[in-house]
């Protein structure tokens, strides 16, 4: 067992568009924290969990040395280690140092950790643990059933991605049995720190991990193909790029900052007979809305598959 260790520190209608109505990303206790003092621990050392921890030191909501993480592979733990992180091979060990616990593992790989956990020295001291599972397609009931080993465990399910390590983070959450007031502060402060986060019923967060979780995957490859196409009329690479993702961002801004449905927004950038709207006939003609529809749906029935299995 490696020892702990520690470094210092839409609707269309006859071109009437309706918009969404702004909304605050929880309905429950306004009061918010500050700072969070628990400790908090990651099963698993991937993208995900790196993301989620820059994020929330980042923003000062914890302190490095507050973070266990554990890794079956120890060259994989340097990096933490560096960020300030504990860290241990032991599962079962991190687990019971820590107040909430990631559950940041492949889907598949999870059944065998907790047997492994349950049967460690360690497990007769985990107790009242708040788990939090960035796991696609697991559902809550599921992981009840898998953690009631653990006396007084609660469970809140995540869908997290990737842009919380900038603060752009967009979070779906859904509470279990047993969650406390606490315990959805704690979440709550976790995500907003990290970006914006919703509470959505659990049976439409799939379909929430399709669009956000997925979705940067599938904005990075329109932004590669916004710069491919500017390197095929002349511009050089990096600039090319650099202004494909700047393009992107500024989009994304004038939908969050104007309120203005993205119908109403494309038409003002098009105007009659002019190079946008002849750009926009292209990509109709190359079904670009309906392949993006269908990757969407594509990644949710895949998480329906993993939860299943």
């Amino acid at each position: 067992m490696l020892k702990l260790m520690k470094r210092p520190h839409l609707i269309l209608s006859c071109r009437t568009f309706y918009v969404t109505p702004k909304n605050n990303c929880e309905d429950e206790p306004i009061e918010r924290l500050s700072c969070v003092e628990e400790k908090i621990g990651f099963i698993g050392d991937g993208n995900m969990a790196k993301a989620i921890f820059k994020g929330i030191v980042n923003k000062c909501l914890i302190q490095p040395n507050q973070v266990n993480v554990s890794s079956p592979y120890i060259k994989n733990l340097d990096v933490w280690k560096e960020m300030g992180a504990c860290v241990s091979t032991d599962n079962a060990e991190i687990m019971e140092i820590s107040d909430v616990v990631f559950l940041a593992v492949k889907p598949h790989i999870l059944p065998e950790a907790i047997k492994n956990i349950e049967k460690s020295p360690h497990a007769a001291n985990i107790k009242n643990k708040l788990f939090l599972s960035i796991l696609a397609g697991y559902k809550i009931s599921k992981l009840e059933k898998m953690l009631s080993c653990f006396e007084g465990a609660r469970v809140v399910r995540l869908m997290p991605n990737t842009p919380m390590m900038v603060g752009a983070g967009c979070t779906a959450f859904c509470p279990g049995h047993g969650v406390t007031e606490h315990d959805l502060m704690i979440v709550r402060a976790i995500l907003e720190a990290t970006g914006i986060c919703h509470r959505v019923p659990e049976n439409i967060i799939n379909a929430v991990g399709a669009l956000s979780g997925g979705g940067p995957a599938f904005v990075y490859l329109m932004i590669e193909a916004l710069s491919d196409g500017g390197v095929r009329m002349g511009m050089h690479r990096a600039m090319a790029s650099k202004f494909a993702a700047q393009t992107v961002m500024g989009a994304a801004k004038m939908v969050l900052e104007t309120n203005k449905h993205t119908g109403q927004l494309k038409d003002e950038v098009c105007s009659a007979g002019g190079t946008t709207i002849a750009g926009m006939h292209e990509l109709e003609r190359g079904r670009v809305r309906g392949s993006i529809m269908n990757a969407v749906e594509a990644s949710a029935k895949r998480a329906d598959q993993l939860g299943g299995q």
